[in-house]
């Protein structure tokens, strides 16, 4: 039978926990209006490039990939306690 050795590592080297940071970010109900936006407007651009539309898709496909969804992730939202 073969026993695993202990091994102990000098106090330098142990693994520090490491203090929680407030990055500033929440999640609010802006947050999800906007990205359930962004969500539509691809959806509905897909369906509109299916019909054979070449004006309204990009539009509707841009503006839900370079805007809304952007949009959704940088606004900060309107949560009451601190972000994770």
């Amino acid at each position: 039978m073969s026993t695993k050795p202990t091994v102990t590592r000098p106090k330098s080297l142990r693994a520090k926990p490491m203090p929680e940071v407030d990055l500033g970010f929440r999640w609010g109900n802006v947050n999800s209006i906007v990205l359930g936006a962004g969500l539509l407007s691809l959806v509905t651009g897909y369906f509109a490039l299916v019909k054979g539309s070449i004006t309204v898709a990009p539009v509707l496909l841009v503006a839900g990939y370079c805007v809304f969804v952007p949009v959704a992730f940088l606004v900060r939202g309107g949560g009451s306690g601190p972000g994770e």
